[in-house]
């Protein structure tokens, strides 16, 4: 097939540090090229790919500091897909609502990975007014606060199987926590979990503007008041393989509902297991003593450093390879832009000739 990915411009694809779409991009991207789809990918001119290029800014827009509104780039980067819509079978957003007024005229081509929360008071009524555009939901709990759409599928996120290579021996005896600093992701619980269970912890993280002062009022006085806690700051992809491998385990104490979590798995391809709270996808993505332990309070979580001896961690690297492999996101995508109902492929071209055009369904 003749695919576009359009992606955010915030970060490059992939991410030079954090950026959990533009990584799913990444991986989605290179294994549809690997399995021979022509493959066309809308991105900052920063971006690395096996696919067909299109820059549409010369950096991703987080790092440019000339850049005040990011509206205007992505107007830009839809007037180029609009312009080139032809040319493709089928058309893969990653921007959330952007451009959905714009694909009317090719909407049987278009899907839209929805990867961010869904819970906004302000997303019901913008979703009823589009509600034929189909949706890929990262999680079934992700859909629940959603009005009646039409969801192409629940599709769950992938790495390749050998970005991170499992280490089954013994750990450094020390807990992990890897991703934001915000307070829905709930550093405060992971730092009192560790000095509780007598471990070390080590946070790396980044920290936005927007929470700049709960790191200084909130965390970072944790962070100097434990002398078991030590903060990294961001890293990057070869940093993370040593950082999850080396740990006894992964904190994940949200207390949000999480659409995915895609650390999580990054944790399970090294073999490390995951104590993460009962919030969001968690309970689809890790499996309770197998992959990790799944808890509700912080008494719970600190039980749950006493019993990672019992894991094993080839079983946590197993549950990995059996369900969040990039081949299986990216076949999983493909047999979903085949069954599109104007996707331009040899099967939906006989199912015109014959009168049996699939019609879109809107569903709860």
């Amino acid at each position: 097939m003749k695919i576009a990915q359009i992606a955010p411009l915030a970060e490059s694809v992939p991410p030079k540090l954090y950026g959990g779409t533009e990584r799913i991009v990444t991986y989605l991207t290179e294994e549809l090229v690997r399995q021979g789809h022509a493959v066309t990918l809308f991105a900052s001119g920063d971006s690395q790919t096996s696919a067909e290029l299109v820059p549409v800014t010369d950096m991703a827009l987080r790092l440019d500091p000339a850049v005040v509104d990011t509206i205007p780039y992505h107007m830009m980067m839809l007037e180029q897909v609009r312009r080139r819509a032809d040319e493709f079978d089928a058309l893969h957003f990653h921007i959330d609502m952007l451009h959905l007024p714009m694909v009317q005229d090719f909407i049987g081509r278009t899907v839209t990975t929805l990867h961010g929360r869904l819970d906004l008071p302000d997303l019901p009524p913008f979703y009823r007014t589009f509600p034929r555009h189909s949706l890929v939901s990262i999680s079934d709990h992700q859909r629940l606060p959603m009005p009646p759409v039409n969801w192409g599928g629940t599709i769950y996120h992938g790495l390749p199987a050998g970005n991170l290579a499992p280490r089954l021996g013994r750990g450094e005896d020390y807990l992990a926590f890897l991703g934001r600093i915000s307070p829905e992701k709930r550093p405060d619980r992971a730092i009192r979990i560790a000095a509780r269970s007598g471990l070390k912890l080590k946070i790396a993280a980044k920290i936005d503007t927007v929470d700049r002062v709960y790191w200084e009022q909130e965390i970072a006085p944790l962070v100097y008041h434990y002398p078991n806690v030590e903060f990294i700051g961001e890293i990057n992809e070869q940093q993370k393989i040593h950082f999850l491998g080396q740990a006894s385990a992964l904190l994940f104490p949200i207390d949000w509902p999480e659409p995915f979590g895609l650390v999580m798995i990054e944790a399970m391809a090294c073999g490390t297991p995951v104590i993460a709270f009962r919030c969001g996808s968690v309970p689809e993505v890790i499996e309770h003593g197998v992959s990790g332990f799944i808890v509700a309070t912080e008494d719970e979580a600190v039980a749950a450093v006493a019993g990672l001896p019992h894991l094993d961690r080839a079983g946590v690297r197993g549950a990995f390879d059996a369900r969040f492999t990039a081949e299986r996101m990216a076949a999983d995508y493909v047999a979903l832009y085949r069954r599109l109902p104007g996707a331009r492929t040899d099967a939906a071209r006989l199912r015109r000739q014959r009168g049996e055009e699939a019609e879109l369904q809107v569903v709860a």
